[in-house]
């Protein structure tokens, strides 16, 4: 077996030698990437019942024609946040479970060349994973996606959780490329660790220093490019994690010649200048499949010698492309059931709710899930945030499209211990984030910001809004005329009884809030991440929005109502200022 495996090695080198530019030459490649598609795969949006612009449909036409340019020359590659968005991969994940994970099926239709794994590919949990990675015929990377136990290991054999693999290697008329894939290693302070055993997740910088290193004495590429589910550089940065580590790894680590990545769902097409010099292209398409990111890359030989390298980068609009029909039809079954599938009755709203309200104070929207929350857990005391910037559910009939309207994602329902001052920090922290400390009453109430408009997780805001969390349980006042850290006084709780800070309380929230995510426990409550664990008295099986389902389907008949339980003040100052902001954020 072990001259077996020898033998191989040696004809995959033979091969890649003999594959090799000879002479004088020019090759012409091109990359495509898609990124964040969320299960927009069709132009159709399952939760509002309509056509949309983009989608992998539309994408697919742009792609095709650029195969016909270019021919063998062409790599596709996604990197990751595939398998967790519109209903069609809910439905493929935890209802159509007997057949092919349609995020692999759409995939290998595509003909990918290489996927890389996203946190919300993770989120799922185990059992969705691990099929569709055994599914997706392309190779998925994870070089930073390790076996329990190794991380931080300086060694650099293949210790890659299940099938991923740490890079793959391709051959396009004689010119080698070594595409690293990677993805943020914030998983355990966003997920219970029920949801990633088995995985350690290492820092980027250092995975890929090692990677690099590898690759250039044994590989030798023409071509190194980088595939990372991470950011550029604007996310949350701890002592355990730097969330979005692109630029920190196109700047510090030497080797790469372009980096395509995503997570942040911003648009970016820029030269890096790394710590060698060098010019490191780094792109990024955003979400849900508007755009492609793409470098078109030239390749001088002389005397089979690479001489010249000219790389140019642009992102691409796929928004207005005519529809893959033969996409279409080749998945018209799977788009039925889907649409079946979401069409069915859960309930009726007596009026309607709009998540815009949730930036402005109490709103029926996010009161509705604090109810149902405490219902469910039975729970002194909710956490939520706003999961959409304008998302309606039209009163009359609630189906499970609407579902996905009222909570996005695939979190548990946990339940934690806190205190009353822990609620106060947590907050406190909260609202730091959400609103501007007025010094006039011309300011802003909110906290803004412009450069943020088309960013599709603060769309105008200077922070994300899925960490904006409000309280329901109690009573309270935000004064946005004070500093950071005093903006928020609890009342009493809303039965009427004193509110203590020196008390327990039951506090529940989703997955991601309890497991860290946004800090908001840990530097906002101050409960060390090492604690979390033994905070929680209970967590569903299931997710949040199946509970949600339920429960409004026990109820029938709902009349959503703000619960009028917190408010900001100075009414005189923030009433007139949020009015500003409202149509500052959503026009007249």
């Amino acid at each position: 077996m072990k001259n077996f495996l020898i033998s191989a090695v040696l004809m995959m080198s033979a091969l890649s030698v003999m594959g090799a530019p000879k002479g004088n030459k020019t090759v012409k490649l091109k990359i495509i990437e898609t990124s964040d598609v969320h299960g927009y795969f069709f132009p159709w949006d399952f939760m509002e019942g309509k056509p949309i612009d983009g989608s992998l449909a539309r994408a697919n036409t742009y792609i095709n024609k650029e195969r016909k340019k270019y021919g063998q020359n062409l790599l596709l590659i996604d990197n990751g946040d595939i398998v967790q968005g519109q209903p069609c991969v809910y439905w493929s994940n935890f209802v159509a479970t007997d057949r092919m994970n349609l995020a692999a099926s759409v995939v290998n239709y595509m003909k990918y060349d290489v996927e890389t794994i996203g946190n919300h590919d993770i989120e799922p949990g185990h059992k969705v994973y691990d099929k569709w990675m055994n599914e997706v015929r392309c190779p998925l990377l994870g070089t930073n996606i390790v076996k329990e136990g190794s991380k931080t290991s300086k060694a650099v054999p293949s210790n890659c959780y299940g099938n991923l693999k740490p890079y793959s290697v391709h051959v396009k008329d004689g010119v080698k490329i070594c595409i690293i894939g990677m993805l943020t290693p914030a998983i355990p302070s966003w997920l219970n660790q029920q949801i990633w055993k088995g995985m350690e997740f290492e820092d980027m910088v250092f995975s890929a220093r090692k990677w690099v290193k590898h690759i250039k004495e044994h590989e030798k590429p023409d071509l190194l490019i980088g595939l990372f589910h991470s950011g550029l550089n604007s996310g949350i940065k701890t002592d355990e994690y730097d969330e979005d580590a692109t630029e920190a790894v196109a700047k510090q680590v030497p080797g790469f010649d372009i980096i395509f990545f995503g997570h942040d769902h911003q648009v970016h097409n820029e030269w890096i200048t790394n710590c060698a010099n060098e010019q490191v292209l780094c792109l990024d398409p955003s979400c849900f499949v508007k755009n492609v990111a793409e470098a078109n890359i030239t390749l001088t030989f002389k005397k089979g010698k690479l001489v010249k390298k000219d790389i140019k980068g642009s992102i691409v609009s796929v928004k207005n492309e005519e529809v893959d029909q033969q996409m279409m039809q080749y998945f018209s079954k799977e788009i039925q059931q889907v649409k079946d599938f979401v069409g069915q009755r859960v309930g009726e709203f007596k009026t309607p709710i709009f998540t815009r309200e949730s930036f402005f104070g109490n709103s029926a929207f996010t009161d509705l899930i604090h109810s149902l929350q405490l219902q469910i857990s039975k729970a002194e005391i909710s956490f939520a945030a706003p999961l959409a910037f304008n998302t309606t559910i039209k009163a009359g009939e609630v189906t499970m499209a609407d579902m996905f309207k009222l909570y996005r994602f695939e979190n548990l329902m946990f339940v934690l211990r806190m205190s009353g001052a822990e609620i106060l920090r947590h907050l406190e922290m909260s609202y730091d984030l959400w609103t501007n400390t007025m010094t006039s009453p011309d300011d802003h109430a909110l906290l803004l910001n412009d450069a943020s408009t088309n960013d599709q997780q603060r769309t105008g805001f200077k922070n994300y809004t899925f960490n904006f969390d409000s309280a329901s349980g109690i009573d309270y006042e935000v004064d946005l005329t004070k500093p950071d850290g005093q903006k928020v006084r609890i009342l009493r709780m809303s039965n009427g009884e004193p509110f203590d800070e020196n008390k327990w309380y039951k506090v529940v929230m989703s997955s991601y809030r309890a497991n860290g995510g946004g800090e908001l426990l840990t530097k906002g409550a101050g409960i060390p991440k090492d604690s979390l664990e033994g905070r929680v008295l209970y967590h569903t099986d299931l997710d949040l929005r199946h509970y949600l389902t339920e429960e409004i389907r026990h109820q029938g008949s709902i009349d959503p109502q703000p619960a009028n339980n917190w408010r900001f003040v100075p009414e005189t100052w923030v009433k007139p200022a949020l009015e500003r902001d409202r149509i500052k954020l959503y026009g007249k």
